[in-house]
């Protein structure tokens, strides 16, 4: 007997009304497997049901400690389902950083996949009870669980924790409420259109004939990746997701082909190039008519890899948009390829969106600032009053999340994103932005990836340091570059040395690693 009693705005719950809607319609699409709503729904309510089993609580934490795979899908719905926390780890972090997320998150049981579970077994983390391995075992469990839904009592305002990647220092834990994280972030597929209640959503999803495929090909343990996947299961549509251990263009365009497409996700040039190139290589390898648009988000496409991606995709358009873990989808921008180059990303914003300057007035059009968004926003970080205190605010009565990026509002009212403030270079009293520079030096040809740091100075206090990945056969020098930036930017942005390195060092969501940039251009300075 179907209960008439509204469901809470909650993901569990939004996934369970799918399921009950539109049983049959593909959820995630995999190389291997096509697994329906009603599927999804089933091992998620027999992990919750298991979950429940080993005593966890509702509130409580539990890490999921995996590369990209179908029991990811399981854990995050599971552990929502069970009024738990699910907690993203990084699966490349080493002993000290793994013990360190553990601790902070307070975790008490682990969904582990088995390559990691040594190593999860060497943290001294009292907290932690049981360990869920992603085996045999792991499969015997689902099936020996109860299907039936069970768990009581979820609501909008159950956590949803989400660990930021700590390129700049240790990770904090963004904590948001299910309705906020679902109208912030979840409601891009829907360009924001207003959710009045679950049902709404499941039946908007049953009368669309034609639901769209998303491919999420960063790894899920990113929030911009469960972002594609909670955006698709709120409107109904198909997710594919990429399961491959490693990241492999040509078989990201399998899947693109097998899935039929429609939108593509990059996290940045370190997906975009490589996919581009494939396709330029072997240009009917691939059936990819499905394929409609390209979206990047989390680290800007330079124009260089941007033109590669319109050369390989011709006739597709570009969806830039821009988010952090603490503020969700603040903008976007669609790029047909007719405008100019601007080197930072401009992004196209709601009302909720302001500029602030250091006082926490908004800025004029022109003047640099700190960029802060409105509405639905999260309740803090997780352990750190500190933090959550500075990054979230009133403002004459209004909650503003501002999680320290620069940005410059614009004469027609979009926001150029300036970059983050933590990693921003004090250079003789004038500010840089690693970003802009970095996008400055990609926009030279013979420039394949650059990271900006500033490095210590004994007049200037830091000096801008440039560490650049030249093309496989470009003998491009440090003057010619040097030479490029100044045509470009004000002579104090201009880098002051660069340093040619086999590889940029990046995180493993493609973001700049800010913190081993700074210490491997220290090392090259000597």
């Amino acid at each position: 007997m179907t209960s008439t009693t509204p469901r809470p705005l909650n993901l569990a719950d939004v996934l369970e009304a799918m399921a009950d809607t539109i049983p049959d319609r593909a959820a995630v699409f995999t190389m291997d497997r096509v697994y329906s709503y009603a599927d999804i729904d089933d091992r998620a309510t027999r992990l919750a049901n298991h979950l429940v089993s080993l005593g966890v609580e509702p509130g409580e934490h539990v890490a999921v400690h995996a590369s990209n795979r179908i029991e990811w899908v399981d854990a995050l719905y599971g552990c929502l389902k069970a009024r738990a926390v699910p907690i993203n780890i990084n699966y490349k972090y080493l002993h000290e950083e793994l013990s360190y997320l553990y601790e902070n998150a307070d975790c008490v049981a682990a969904i582990v996949a088995p390559e990691h579970v040594e190593t999860v077994r060497a943290l001294d983390v009292p907290l932690l009870r049981d360990l869920i391995v992603l085996d045999e075992g792991y499969d015997a469990a689902l099936a020996a669980a109860s299907p039936q839904r069970q768990v009581a009592g979820r609501s909008p305002e159950d956590h949803y924790v989400l660990y930021t990647g700590g390129t700049t220092g240790n990770p904090k834990g963004v904590i948001w409420r299910n309705d906020d994280i679902i109208r912030a972030a979840l409601n891009a597929a829907r360009y924001g259109a207003p959710i009045e209640s679950v049902e709404q959503l499941a039946a908007e999803a049953a009368a669309n004939e034609n639901p769209m495929v998303l491919l999420a090909c960063g790894p899920m343990m990113h929030g911009g990746s469960q972002w594609i996947l909670g955006n698709g299961h709120v409107a109904g549509y198909t997710v594919a997701l990429y399961t491959e251990t490693s990241f492999d263009a040509t078989r990201i365009l399998d899947l693109v082909e097998k899935a039929g497409v429609n939108s593509l996700t990059f996290l940045g040039d370190a997906m975009g190039r490589p996919v581009a190139e494939a396709i330029l290589a072997a240009p009917d390898r691939w059936d990819l008519s499905s394929l409609a648009a390209v979206s990047n988000g989390a680290a800007p496409l330079s124009d260089g890899v941007r033109e590669q991606i319109r050369r390989a995709l011709p006739g597709r358009f570009i969806l830039d948009s821009y988010g952090a873990s603490e503020s969700g989808a603040t903008g976007s921008r669609i790029d047909d390829g007719t405008g100019a180059a601007t080197g930072a990303p401009r992004f196209d914003v709601s009302d909720q969106v302001e500029v602030f300057d250091s006082s926490f007035e908004p800025c004029p059009p022109g003047v640099d600032g700190m960029l802060g968004r409105s509405g639905p926003v999260p309740l803090g970080y997780y352990k750190d009053p500190a933090k959550t205190a500075a990054t979230f605010r009133e403002i004459d009565g209004v909650r503003w999340a501002i999680p320290g990026d620069f940005a410059r509002r614009e004469q027609d009212g979009s926001v150029t994103v300036l970059g983050r403030g933590s990693v921003c270079i004090n250079t003789g009293g004038e500010k840089v932005h690693p970003e802009e520079i970095e996008a400055v030096l990609l926009r030279h040809p013979d420039v394949f990836d650059a990271a900006v740091v500033g490095t210590p100075h004994e007049r200037w206090g830091q000096q801008v340091t440039a560490l650049v990945k030249s093309r496989e056969g470009a003998p491009v020098t440090a003057d010619v570059l040097l030479e490029h930036c100044r045509t470009l930017v004000a002579n104090y942005k201009v880098p002051k040395a660069v340093l040619f390195v086999d590889e940029v060092p990046r995180t493993a969501v493609s973001k700049v690693d800010y913190a081993a940039t700074a210490t491997l251009a220290a090392e090259l300075l000597g």
